[in-house]
């Protein structure tokens, strides 16, 4: 047994020493111009990697980014590199750009805000009702509970208003209104949305400015508008990027109609079956109900979005 083991011990050091030597001699081969050449010829070429040609002139809410300054140019390159290479999230935005954009779409102009807003939608939750931040920021937007409530949007155990895509869009053109009021530009009014009013003004007092490309902040508001502009650069012109996604890839807006409740709802897998539905469904289509049932004290009036017939069919377990 003594013998079996001291071999073993033997072989293992053999097996080590071996690797060492092949190891060895691969790290020196990459210093022999020679032989680099033969690896280099033999590796083949995956990915073609490209930089992209910015555009002479681009714009955020009809307002010019003056690119002929290099820090702007170049923060902007990094962002734009960021979202053009980072492919499965950017595609993933594409795709559900084209079910929520066209309600975004619809409320920005009902209130007189730059259509290039939306694309703050996506740099803020990806255009996804449950997102939630480490701050406890929720929702499409992205609102504070507190800011929420401030803005009109109702936050409780039962119903959180920041995941209806219609209320929490209203509730941020408020505040993009504000903002604007405030400060005249709508660069400013973007990055503010990220470092708050007060923390943007006490910012342009400090360094004795007037525009948001002269401001030097803290390192997530400096690539705030940067990383929106870059989203509706890639997003409006895919093909320019290498993303190539087809109709019939995206998603469609989901089919529905609304039904207006002012009372309560005791159990909500009842309330859908009572459609042809399901609990999973009606919780997809209404995000921002909480729980599986809705007291409503105070006899308020809400919208339910049902899926229409056909739309989405439901399998009823079977009890037999």
């Amino acid at each position: 047994m003594k013998i079996s083991i001291k071999y073993l011990r033997i072989l293992v050091l053999l097996s080590i020493l071996i690797i060492v030597i092949e190891a060895y001699k691969l790290l020196t081969s990459f210093r022999d111009p020679e032989k680099k050449e033969i690896l280099k010829e033999d590796i083949p070429i995956f990915v073609n990697v490209r930089s992209f040609e910015m555009p002479l002139r681009i714009y955020f809410a009809e307002e010019e980014v003056p690119t002929q300054y290099f820090d702007v140019k170049e923060s902007l390159d990094k962002e734009l590199l960021r979202v053009a290479f980072w492919h499965s999230r950017t595609t993933l935005y594409m795709k559900r750009a084209t079910r929520y954009f066209p309600i975004i779409e619809k409320i920005l102009s009902e209130n007189n805000i730059p259509d290039d807003f939306k694309y703050l939608a996506i740099a803020e939750s990806g255009l996804d009702a449950q997102a939630l931040s480490y701050k406890k920021a929720k929702g499409y937007w992205q609102f504070l509970k507190k800011t929420a409530e401030y803005y009109g949007l109702e936050v409780n155990k039962e119903v959180d208003e920041r995941c209806d895509i219609e209320k929490s869009t209203k509730a941020a053109c408020k505040y993009f209104k504000d903002a604007y009021r405030k400060f005249g530009t709508w660069s400013l009014v973007a990055a503010s949305y990220n470092r708050g009013m007060g923390g943007i003004n006490r910012q342009l007092k400090a360094q004795n400015v007037d525009d948001y490309y002269d401001l030097r902040l803290n390192t997530e508001t400096s690539r705030y508008l940067f990383n929106i502009i870059s989203l509706k650069l890639v997003i409006s012109y895919p093909e320019n990027f290498g993303f190539f996604i087809d109709e019939k890839d995206k998603y469609k807006p989901l089919p529905t109609y609304p039904i207006k409740i002012n009372g309560g709802i005791k159990n909500l897998v009842k309330f859908a079956e009572k459609y042809s539905s399901n609990y999973k469904i009606i919780k997809r289509l209404n995000p921002w109900l909480r729980q599986k049932k809705l007291t409503n004290p105070k006899k308020k009036e809400y919208i339910i979005k049902i899926p229409r017939k056909g739309f989405r069919d439901c399998k009823k377990r079977n009890n037999e």
